[in-house]
């Protein structure tokens, strides 16, 4: 491949669930996590169904899920709101926001793909996976 490029770079992404009731494992999808190497890029886009979240759970805490899924962007932007995790790399903020964890948010599996535009595959695979 020697210095082959077609314009398309390869990107991870991982679907944020909202899990209310986790000993129920019932989920619904509502974000999104994209990272690029080549460009350095990491973002989340969140969008939350209330209805659908209080009908798997007519008390979830929804200012708690926002405020959750919010914090998930803010370590996506880095600066101060982002806590320690501004000092890391894109890559390494991706990596720490995929991990698995037991809470109500959480995130699904890494998938790959290939894109010319990382800003504009995480609104699409907000539309696709999540709205």
């Amino acid at each position: 491949m020697s210095g082959f490029h077609n314009g398309r770079d390869v990107f991870e992404y991982a679907v944020l669930r909202v899990v209310p009731r986790v000993e129920r494992g019932e989920q619904i999808n509502a974000g999104v996590v994209v990272y690029c190497r080549a460009t350095s890029f990491v973002a989340a886009r969140v969008h939350l169904d209330e209805d659908r979240l209080r009908a798997l759970d007519p008390s979830a805490d929804v200012r708690a899920v926002r405020a959750a899924l919010r914090a998930v962007e803010c370590v996506c932007c880095g600066g101060e709101r982002a806590g320690q995790a501004a000092e890391d790399d894109p890559g390494r903020r991706f990596r720490w926001l995929v991990a698995p964890r037991s809470t109500v948010v959480q995130p699904g599996p890494v998938h790959t793909g290939l894109t010319a535009d990382a800003e504009a595959e995480v609104e699409r695979l907000l539309d696709l996976l999540v709205r």
